[in-house]
């Protein structure tokens, strides 16, 4: 098993991950991620696309891998990498399904996922975590080495194999297709319930103003 619990109830786990592995992350869970994962961003994920548009092998097998949405900025020296915090998820809908029709069982980024990746992490028996936005530095502490496998020419949004030890995430999306941010903000929107007396202008949801 690449599922560990951990006394305190966290999951540590490393790929690659089995559907059996993917099964036992429900949505809530903190996990701590070990060994090699993929480091990819728009960029990378549009040229894989494009790879398998063309019938041409990957650079990696993404089947049972786990894929961390991070371009990290250029490292300082005697330091393994520079920031390494996550990006937007939702950039990556466009190309997330057909890595997941290849196997990706792991997915980690920053926000939600469309109703479309939802679906398919429960077709494919796969999992979506979300790292710690704004924590780039404390999650690059928990980087053990780096090294580009492809798209070098990309600059900080090259392929990476990143080795990382105990790296902080939560599972947002299992493979039941449960929603972690659906359902723990779903109490607050309901201020139509609220007594008349006790409800919010509309206004105060937009924080625009209403404009």
């Amino acid at each position: 098993m690449s599922v560990e619990v951990l006394p305190e109830g966290k999951k540590r786990i490393a790929a690659p991950l089995s559907e059996d592995d993917v099964r036992r992350l429900g949505v809530g869970d903190v996990v701590l991620v070990n060994g090699i994962i993929y480091g990819a961003r728009d960029a990378a994920h549009k040229r894989l696309i494009e790879m398998l548009d063309a019938g041409e092998d990957l650079p990696f097998d993404p089947a049972g891998q786990i894929v961390y949405y991070v371009g990290p900025t250029p490292e300082r020296p005697g330091n393994v990498v520079g920031s390494a915090g996550p990006t937007t998820a939702s950039r990556m809908d466009r190309w997330t399904p057909r890595l997941l029709e290849m196997g990706l069982k792991g997915i980690i980024g920053k926000g939600g996922r469309g109703p479309a990746v939802r679906e398919e992490l429960a077709k494919h028996t796969a999992v979506y975590m979300a790292a710690l936005g704004g924590g780039g530095a404390l999650l690059a502490l928990q980087v053990r080495s780096q090294r580009i496998v492809a798209f070098e020419e990309l600059g900080t949004e090259a392929i990476r194999a990143m080795e990382v030890e105990d790296f902080p995430a939560w599972v947002v999306n299992d493979c039941t297709g449960r929603d972690y941010y659906a359902e723990t903000i779903k109490p607050w929107r309901k201020n139509e319930e609220l007594p008349e007396d006790l409800r919010l202008p509309i206004d105060t949801y937009r924080g625009d103003g209403g404009s």
